[in-house]
């Protein structure tokens, strides 16, 4: 223990969050490997083959998130992000060695690749929101937000850097220096210490308090370990052991259902349509070839990491059902308005889409992009937040799997406008759900969001508790 003494706040809160980096480079770097991948495969005219080699890891990720979920409340965070750094760091090699036309071969290494993915993207934001302060909690769990779309921006560039290689090489090595920044992963997490939550649930109260101390001043760590024990003990008495049927019981399912289905939302809003298949869109709309538009995803990489940036700034000082509502609405109207204005306007500009898919990832940047992780990570009461988050981890993935996998083949079949104005209903539908559904956590503590949010349609029957559950004021 004489060496966790040494990590300072920043470091954990880097390396806590440094997890995004290796699911955001790997959503970033298919885009620029994709149009080499293409020629080099010949696979223009097979639409199933490019959606299942570039949603194979959403595929992984699917059943990732949900076993490091399982696996987390077992053996603790920690241990469970330096597995699944080991296996990025084999997949990403493995992909780059793929044998030619080995498109069966190259999709089983990358649903391998997604059990990491979607490992990380369950315990990065359940790790950070157990460690960090309520009153930082939105802004500490954002910097997972900030490390993955940096992580799709540093693939951007890689892919623009090497897209004078042989296509052969160019997209092998674009592939396979995704192991670089999970080997990074491995070694900072090496230094990190296990969340206090999960030690005080295995009974290691003197080390929660040690870990606390790096990050809370000795009075704040003595109230947040007794605030956390007293939880533990009412959680056990009321179930000593949980499992995954757990989540529908009566007192967590309307936390669970919130969690889920944000995280569900977010992918099934067609953002990652845009981060996969971008230089594909581009050409689709200007009869340019997708490998001399690489130049599209830095621009697109470069928004989001800006909206990442703003929200560290804004992430405490606004509700997060309100920056929801609000980012969810006009990611809608980008995706519908340019369907309404090719059908009355006859010689549109074809560009008009990629410049409303830019404003589309502005608001998706700042607003469902972080708040999905921040929510999923603040929302699940203790007992069952492990197994939980590995849940809305699934469902996010299977958005993602879906659409990576049916973009191809829709605008295949349909007009791209048409695709997206699909995908435009469903951001307004998030939007209802989301002012349905979705408790306020915004500053609360986990304890308090646990104890006192209530449906709001019970909330609203019995008329108590609105200050704390819902107070859009605050």
């Amino acid at each position: 223990m004489e060496q966790e003494k040494k990590v300072s706040s920043r470091f954990i809160y880097f390396f806590g969050s440094f997890g995004g980096i290796l699911f955001g480079y790997d959503i970033g770097v298919m885009t620029g490997a994709l149009p080499f991948l293409q020629s080099d495969w010949g696979l223009y005219d097979e639409a199933a083959v490019i959606g299942w080699v570039t949603s194979g890891v959403m595929f992984g990720a699917i059943f990732g998130g949900a076993l490091a979920g399982q696996l987390s409340d077992r053996f603790g965070r920690r241990k469970m992000i330096l597995a699944s750094a080991l296996v990025f760091v084999l997949g990403s090699i493995l992909c780059g060695m793929a044998p030619h036309d080995g498109a069966l071969y190259l999709v089983l290494v990358r649903i391998l690749l997604g059990l990491a993915v979607g490992a990380a993207s369950a315990l990065v934001p359940a790790y950070m929101s157990e460690l960090a302060p309520a009153r930082l909690r939105g802004r500490l769990s954002g910097l997972n937000q900030t490390m993955i779309v940096s992580g799709m921006l540093l693939s951007y560039i890689v892919d623009f850097l090497l897209k004078d290689l042989p296509e052969t090489w160019a997209w092998r090595t674009m592939l396979a220096m995704a192991a670089l920044p999970a080997i990074v992963l491995y070694f900072g997490v090496l230094r990190l210490p296990e969340s206090p939550r999960f030690l005080i649930k295995h009974g290691r109260e003197q080390e929660a308090l040690r870990v606390l101390g790096y990050i809370r001043s000795p009075q704040e760590a003595q109230r947040e370990v007794a605030t956390i024990k007293d939880m533990a003990r009412r959680e056990e008495r009321s179930a000593a052991r949980t499992s995954f049927a757990s989540l529908l019981d009566g007192k967590y399912r309307y936390l669970v259902i919130a969690g889920v289905g944000v995280a569900a939302f977010q992918q099934f809003q067609g953002a990652n349509a845009i981060f996969y298949y971008i230089p594909l869109i581009v050409e689709n709309a200007t009869g340019n070839s997708a490998s001399s538009a690489l130049l599209w995803p830095i621009i697109q990489g470069v928004i989001l990491v800006l909206g990442s940036l703003l929200f560290l700034l804004i992430a405490d000082k606004f509700n997060r059902r309100l920056l929801l509502t609000v980012g969810g609405t006009v990611m809608g109207l980008s995706f519908l308005l340019p369907a309404l204005l090719n059908t009355l306007i006859a010689d549109a500009d074809p560009m008009m889409i990629v410049i409303f898919l830019s404003i589309y990832v502005a608001f998706y940047s700042f607003t469902w992009a972080p708040l999905t992780w921040v929510i999923v990570g603040e929302i699940f009461p203790l007992a069952i937040r492990g197994r939980a988050s590995g849940v809305a981890s699934s469902f996010n993935w299977i958005g993602s799997f879906a659409v990576g996998l049916l973009f191809p083949i829709m605008t295949a079949s349909m007009p791209q406008e048409a695709v997206f104005a699909i995908f435009g209903v469903i951001c307004l539908l998030g939007v209802i759900f989301v002012r349905a559904r979705v408790p306020e956590t915004r500053g609360r503590s986990l304890e308090d969001i646990e104890t006192n949010s209530l449906p709001i349609r019970g909330a609203a029957a019995t008329g108590a508790g609105t200050v704390n559950q819902f107070d859009e004021s605050r």
